[in-house]
C-alpha cells in the first residue's frame, strides 16, 4: 500500500485521486521524507476537499513537502534569518555506553539535567559529569527530575525495547467518538472557514497543525501563558495564520473555559495528564462544547511505560536508532515534527466532517515516536549524502511569499498543499505571543 493510502487507512477514509510529483531524496536524509511529507499534504488535501463540498484537483510537489520539514529556516524577518532555536546546553552527551541526547531548549528542562548531572549549565563541564553515568541510568535520572532525555539506541536495541512494542500497536492517527452532539453541516466560503480552533500547543508539531488549519481558513488562536518556555521567534513561523493571547490556568481557568464553549476544535501538545488536571481533560472539554474536535498530541502514545514521559522530535530520534554516526547527530529537518502536525490537521478535518453528517464530539490523537517509526518504516533513500544540503535559491524563490508583520517584513514558505478550488492562503501575519486579547472578536 502507498504512503498516501496508510494515512487514509488509519482512520478508514476514502481514497481519492493526488498527484505528487517528485521524490526522495531532497536533502541529505536516509528516509523517505519528501514522501511521509506528500502522503501526508495529501490526505490532508483530500480532507480539507469534503469539508469544502466541491471537487477539485489536488496536488502535492514532494520537493516543497520535504523543504517544509524545516520551514523555519526559511523564515526571514527584514531579511534576516531566525536565530536558532536550539540552546548551547542541549545535544548529546557522552556515557559509559556510548551516547545521552539532553533536552534543554526549555529552562527548566536544563535545570532539571543540570541538577541530575550536578553541574553548572556549563557544556564542558556537563559532558565531563555525564562520562560517568550508564546511558539508561541517566535518562531515566533526568525524567525522574522533570527533565527530557534520550539514550542513544540501535534500531534493534529499539526494537527490543517495550515502549517500541507498545508503539507498534497504535493507530497511525486515531479518531474516537468521546461524547454525543447534533450534526453541525458546514457551508463557507473557505474548506475551514468559521471554525475556531484553540491552539495549547507548543515547539513545532502541535503549532504546525493550527497554522495548517489556519491556511484553509479556520480561525485560530494561539493561547499560550507568559510563566511558561517557548521557542523564541521560532514561533513567528509556526504562528503565521494566528491570533495570540495569553492565560495563566492557575487563576484563569474560567476565561479558557469560555473560549471553549464558542469552539469548535481543541488542539494541545502539553505532557499527558497535564491539561487533564487543569479541568480540560477531552471528556470535561466534550461536556463544555458538545461537538467539539479535541486533537491531543503526545510523545509516545497512550500505552507503554513511558506514556506519561516528555518527549521531543530530537528525543525520538535519539531511542529509536534514528541518529548515525561514531557520534551521533540528528535529521537535517525536523520531519517527525512537522509531518505530526500535518497529520493532526488531517485528523481534525475527518473529525469535523463526521460531525457535520452524523454529529458527535471527537477526539483525535497523534504520537510523535508513532509517526517516527511510519518514517522508517516507509525505507530508505539510496545515495542520499551525496545531496547537498543546502537548496539553490532558484528552486527556494518560487516556494516562498512575503506579507508585512508587526515584527517586520517576512518572508516565509507559503503552503505546500496546491487545491484548485479552494488554494490554501494565510489571512493573517504572524504575531508576537499574547499580542491579542483571550477572545474570539479581539483584532
Amino acid at each position: 500500500m502507498s504512503a498516501l493510502g496508510e494515512v487514509l487507512r488509519s482512520v478508514g477514509a476514502q481514497e481519492a485521486p493526488v498527484e505528487i510529483f517528485g521524490d526522495d531524496p531532497v536533502l541529505p536524509v536516509r528516509y523517505r521524507i519528501a514522501a511521509a511529507a506528500s502522503a501526508a499534504l495529501g490526505a490532508l488535501g483530500i480532507a480539507v476537499t469534503s469539508l469544502a463540498g466541491k471537487a477539485q484537483r489536488i496536488r502535492v510537489n514532494a520537493r516543497a513537502a520535504a523543504i517544509s520539514l524545516r520551514s523555519a529556516r526559511y523564515l526571514k524577518i527584514d531579511g534576516k534569518s531566525l536565530p536558532s532555536p536550539w540552546d548551547p546546553l542541549s545535544g548529546f552527551y557522552p556515557v559509559r555506553d556510548g551516547w545521552v541526547s539532553i533536552h534543554c531548549n526549555f529552562p527548566n528542562h536544563r535545570d532539571a539535567a543540570m541538577r541530575v548531572l550536578d553541574t553548572p549549565a556549563e557544556r564542558e563541564r556537563a559532558e565531563a559529569a555525564s562520562r560517568s553515568w550508564h546511558g539508561m541510568a541517566l535518562e531515566d535520572a533526568i525524567h525522574a527530575a522533570g527533565g527530557c532525555a534520550g539514550y542513544v539506541r540501535s534500531e534493534e536495541q529499539w526494537r527490543r525495547h517495550p515502549q517500541a512494542a507498545a508503539i507498534t500497536s497504535q493507530p497511525l492517527v486515531e479518531i474516537a467518538r468521546v461524547g454525543d452532539a447534533p450534526p453541525e453541516p458546514r457551508r463557507a466560503a473557505r474548506p475551514l472557514g468559521g471554525v475556531r480552533v484553540l491552539d495549547l500547543t507548543r515547539v513545532l508539531a502541535g503549532p504546525t497543525c493550527g497554522k495548517s488549519l489556519a491556511e484553509h481558513g479556520a480561525d485560530v488562536l494561539k493561547i499560550s501563558a507568559a510563566h511558561l518556555p517557548n521557542s523564541g521567534l521560532v514561533e513567528l513561523d509556526t504562528g503565521i495564520g494566528k491570533r495570540s493571547a495569553r492565560l495563566d490556568l492557575r487563576s484563569e481557568p474560567e476565561v479558557l473555559r469560555k473560549l471553549v464553549r464558542e469552539a469548535d476544535v481543541f488542539i494541545q501538545s502539553y505532557r499527558p495528564g497535564t491539561l487533564a488536571a487543569r479541568g480540560f481533560s477531552p471528556e470535561a472539554v466534550a461536556a463544555l462544547r458538545p461537538g467539539i474536535v479535541y486533537a491531543s498530541l503526545s510523545a509516545w502514545g497512550d500505552t507503554g511505560p513511558w506514556r506519561e514521559r516528555r518527549g521531543f522530535d530530537s528525543i525520538v530520534q535519539a531511542v529509536s536508532g534514528m541518529t548515525e554516526g561514531a557520534k551521533p547527530r540528528l535529521l537535517p529537518v525536523s520531519a517527525i515534527d512537522y509531518v505530526s502536525g500535518y497529520l493532526m490537521a488531517f485528523g481534525v478535518c475527518v473529525a469535523l466532517a463526521r460531525r457535520a453528517s452524523i454529529g458527535g464530539s471527537w477526539l483525535v490523537r497523534v504520537a510523535l515516536a508513532r509517526v517516527g517509526k511510519w518514517i522508517v518504516d516507509l525505507g530508505l533513500v539510496s545515495a542520499y549524502a551525496a545531496v547537498a544540503e543546502e537548496l539553490p535559491e532558484v528552486e527556494l524563490e518560487p516556494l516562498m511569499a512575503e506579507m508585512d508583520a508587526p515584527d517586520g517584513r517576512i518572508r516565509y514558505l507559503k503552503p505546500v498543499l496546491e487545491l484548485s478550488e479552494t488554494p490554501p492562503f494565510f489571512e493573517k501575519a504572524p504575531v508576537p505571543l499574547g499580542y491579542h486579547r483571550a477572545s474570539w472578536t479581539s483584532s
